[in-house]
């Protein structure tokens, strides 16, 4: 699958860079200069640009406002301890991001408008990727419907799109979750395994419930017999139970992560024992009453490793180890860190150099 496109690029005339503390801003809250658009209609990809940052007219009719046919990406590029730029295997997300768009009947992007476009975003806005210790630029690709017509069917015409924005933790302390029971992300057959703009709008309510109750994201439970984990939140999530990493072997109602294919190849070159396998409450729970769980954590590109410290099920809180004692998910989050920032090699030849 190839493109020929040739990107048409205006530069902005004046960049908002001086704007901002780039090491101190609110994870997504502010955007760089520009943005990368790619039409796609008449069967194919016809036109790519990268403008100014900025708004743009719509139509209320637009078939992805009504009918949700929209997915996206996140991703993120790091600035290296001597100032060069690079993404976090972004051809990973590229695959994934096709994946999503055969199962919510999109066209997919070739692999070459993908990368091209997003290099081309990313040297133009380099400036504006934090260079702090735990900063990032934060890449959301994302495409959708944008037929102006009312009813559902397909839609003919879409648009392809990036923004970057840079980002700092997503999470600033370690968190409390709570095992959700009542509602559910996703069930086999669904789109629980695509990153579409529904999963995580049916996802609010019921964390908001949870947020009112003393808890910043939910532990979710699989449709069919509500007893095996799933997913947190935004995160794909793992259990340290004895000397075992644990996580939810990846379906059609879990998301493939990235960063949770990184962390499983990290434990498993320093002789880790790995299952990827159905992961239950109950197990967990036996795990915290006689003292062999040592360590939950989520794991995914905006939180990277968000601590858990708390989980909350049938009305009782259980508390977790402390996060200093913490090893393996200690010893993951600094060693990604110091791949990205180029300290030690990177063996699995995940960085991708953009400048």
């Amino acid at each position: 699958m190839t493109s020929t496109l040739d990107i048409k690029i205006e530069k902005t005339k004046k960049s908002k860079l001086s704007e901002f503390d780039i090491n101190n801003v609110p994870f997504g809250k502010y955007f760089t200069d520009h943005m990368f658009v790619a039409e796609y209609a008449n069967g194919k990809w016809e036109k790519a640009y990268i403008v100014p940052y900025g708004n743009v007219p719509m139509s209320y009719a637009m078939s992805s406002i009504h009918y949700g046919q929209t997915i996206f990406e996140g991703m993120k590029a790091y600035k290296d301890d001597k100032g060069g730029v690079a993404l976090f295997r972004p051809l990973e997300n590229w695959e994934r991001m096709n994946k999503g768009a055969v199962r919510m009947a999109m066209p997919e992007i070739p692999e070459e408008l993908f990368m091209n476009g997003l290099m081309e975003l990313i040297r133009l806005d380099a400036d504006w990727v934090p260079a702090s210790e735990s900063g990032s630029l934060y890449i959301r690709p994302f495409l959708f419907s944008t037929d102006e017509a009312i009813g559902v069917k397909i839609s003919d015409t879409f648009k392809f799109a990036i923004i970057a924005s840079p980002a700092g933790k997503y999470y600033s302390e370690p968190i409390k979750v709570l095992v959700e029971t009542d509602f559910f992300r996703a069930t086999r057959g669904g789109v629980g395994f695509v990153k579409a703009g529904g999963n995580y709008g049916r996802s609010l309510y019921p964390t908001k419930l949870a947020q009112q109750k003393g808890y910043q994201q939910i532990l979710w439970l699989d449709s069919e017999t509500n007893q095996y984990f799933e997913e947190s939140g935004t995160m794909n999530v793992m259990f340290v139970i004895g000397d075992t990493v644990m996580t939810p072997a990846v379906s059609d109602t879990i998301l493939d992560g990235i960063t949770r294919k990184s962390v499983l190849a990290l434990a498993r070159e320093w002789g880790m024992k790995v299952e990827e396998r159905k992961v239950s409450v109950e197990e967990v729970m036996t795990a915290h009453a006689n003292g062999t769980l040592k360590e939950v954590f989520g794991v995914g590109t905006a939180a990277t490793i968000a601590q858990i410290i708390g989980i909350g099920y049938n009305g009782k809180d259980y508390e977790l180890p402390p996060v200093a004692e913490r090893k393996f998910s200690n010893k993951i989050d600094q060693t990604l860190r110091d791949i990205r920032k180029g300290r030690i090699e990177d063996k699995f030849n995940w960085m991708v150099k953009v400048c």
